[in-house]
């Protein structure tokens, strides 16, 4: 049984401690594959530090998070592409619109989710969307884009139903993670009417540690809980969730 963690920060601060231990305990589980979304330009050197230390199960993703999204944007798109030009990843990410903790800068996020859409396209790469209190202006921006040649995941998807189909007729993937173990969480009441094939695993780590490590630092190895709680919503074995969603994530970043 490989599991496919889609969408963890290991390279985060959160892990200076304990790294190696963390990524030891996941792989311990079944817990394999790691794809490593980008923040910013800070973060670059750290994301290929632990590539070369886990070369057989780190994927690293190249982008600008939209909550780095300042005055300096264009100097960091410049970075994203300068990096994608350089060397292989596996995704443009995470990229996308926030508005949970500052609107001031809608405008340049939006050009730069667009600009890095593009990015994805020429490269022939998947993205990876953040979406924080922005679904509407981030389907705005999917729907200018769609196309074959738009494909992805969206990360921590925390919409409802009709936002879940929304996000499936661009096609992209939902990204699943600890939020569905939430009592509010909310997405297992009708996760079950979307099929398994649009499905991939997450853990978002060190953020949004699913139920009981709810609060704590999360980790890879917890993919486990939100893997069992899949099991449950689905009625299906917790091998099955881990053989259909890592198939999933295969068909997304190719690898």
């Amino acid at each position: 049984m490989i599991l496919t963690d889609t969408h963890t920060h290991l390279y985060s601060e959160a892990f200076d401690e304990d790294r190696g231990a963390a990524i030891d305990r996941a792989i311990a589980l079944g817990i394999e594959r790691f794809f490593i979304p980008a923040i910013d330009s800070t973060y670059t050197a750290s994301m290929f530090d632990l590539e070369k230390s886990y070369p057989d199960n780190v994927f690293l993703m190249m982008g600008l998070h939209p909550t780095h999204v300042k005055e300096n944007y264009r100097e960091e798109l410049r970075h994203v592409e300068e990096m994608l030009e350089q060397r292989t990843f596996y995704a443009v990410g995470e990229i996308g619109i926030d508005l949970f903790w500052d609107k001031t800068f809608l405008k340049e996020q939006q050009e730069a989710f667009r600009a890095q859409i593009q990015l994805a396209k020429k490269y022939k790469l998947p993205i990876v969307i953040h979406c924080r209190d922005a679904f509407d202006e981030v389907f705005e921006v999917l729907e200018s884009e769609k196309g074959a040649d738009l494909f992805g995941i969206f990360h921590c998807f925390t919409g409802d139903i009709e936002q879940a189909k929304k996000a499936i007729s661009y096609n992209m993937k939902l990204g699943i993670g600890g939020v569905v173990t939430f009592k509010n969480g909310k997405i297992d009441k009708f996760l079950a009417e979307i099929p398994l094939k649009n499905i991939v695993l997450e853990t978002d780590s060190p953020y949004l540690a699913p139920v009981p490590f709810r609060g704590k630092r999360n980790e890879s190895a917890y993919l486990m809980n939100v893997a069992e709680k899949l099991a449950d919503v689905y009625d299906i074995s917790t091998e099955e969730i881990a053989n259909s969603t890592t198939e999933n994530s295969k068909q997304v970043f190719g690898i």
